[in-house]
């Protein structure tokens, strides 16, 4: 009777451990801790699209709980009550938001505690019901925000490849492009006589631009022979010379400088030239008057 009461103990006693070990195991995959202390809050939904239990809470991407229980009446308008179990250590201040959002564009949905800055010391107790939030997910933002941006730029892509066939089919791009095309060869073959000239012309033009400068080199020396110090002075000595000589003219001491400088000389010599003047024109007109000749000798007063 003893080893019966004994095995039924030992019986009893493991499937209590078998229990808590499944109690244990199934909160450890939930990812809840039971010996961790936690204060319990609420917020209401229209919609949880896709919130499960065990989901995360998150406080600025830290976790700080999880979605603990999540009941339902589709009766009323918030059809969705859902409880989060939060640290205890966390104190949130009134004004927190619960915000339900994307963790990532496949990673489910979460609960961001969005806390306010700058808050009182006035908290929320346990229990107390939060101002609930749902932020459009990521799905919703590109299929609203960036698919039509493609469209419009599968239309602008589709617009722009008619002009680009348009502008190909154009006759005058071919004739243009065999315009660049025969370009090209005149171009090519420029080339091909300014590279045949240059090997076969230019040796000759380089000989003759070295007779050029060893002319010039020729030059330069025997113009570094010349003594330009006495060429400067002869020059200066030739100055002074026409200098003496224009102030003898501008002299008066001289027949040059009277001549050039005494107006009665000069209006002397003029008036004696008018009068040799007009003796000759009378000498010419009347001869008789200055020549007296006779072959026979006899003469007429």
């Amino acid at each position: 009777m003893k080893l019966k009461f004994n095995r039924e103990i030992k019986t009893g006693l493991m499937v209590i451990a078998a229990i808590f070990i499944f109690y244990f195991g199934i909160n450890f995959l939930k990812g809840t801790n039971i010996f961790e202390k936690t204060n319990s809050y609420y917020g209401q939904y229209k919609r949880i699209d896709g919130l499960v239990e065990s989901s995360q809470v998150v406080i600025k991407g830290y976790k700080v709980g999880q979605v603990s229980a999540i009941d339902y009446d589709f009766s009323r308008e918030n059809s969705f009550r859902v409880r989060i179990s939060v640290d205890k250590s966390i104190k949130l201040p009134k004004g927190t938001i619960m915000l339900l959002r994307d963790d990532g564009l496949l990673g489910g949905k979460i609960i961001e505690l969005v806390v306010p800055i700058n808050s009182s010391n006035d908290y929320l107790a346990k229990n107390d019901e939060i101002p609930s939030e749902i932020q459009s997910d990521m799905i919703a933002m590109l299929t609203e925000g960036i698919v039509p941006k493609i469209e419009r730029m599968v239309e602008q892509t589709d617009s722009l490849m008619v002009s680009i066939q348009k502008f190909v089919e154009n006759p005058h791009i071919n004739n243009s492009l065999y315009a660049i095309e025969q370009t090209t060869n005149d171009l090519s073959a420029a080339s091909a006589q300014l590279k045949l000239m240059m090997n076969k012309q230019l040796p000759d033009m380089m000989d003759d631009m070295a007779v050029i400068a060893s002319d010039f080199k020729l030059t330069s020396e025997k113009i570094k022979e010349i003594d330009f110090a006495s060429v400067i002075k002869n020059a200066d000595y030739t100055v002074k010379n026409l200098q003496s000589f224009t102030e003898r003219l501008n002299s008066e001491d001289n027949s040059l400088g009277l001549l050039m400088n005494d107006k009665n000389l000069y209006l002397n010599l003029n008036n004696t030239a008018e009068s040799a003047d007009k003796l000759l024109i009378d000498l010419k007109e009347n001869p008789k008057r200055y020549v007296h000749f006779s072959l026979f000798g006899n003469k007429k007063k």
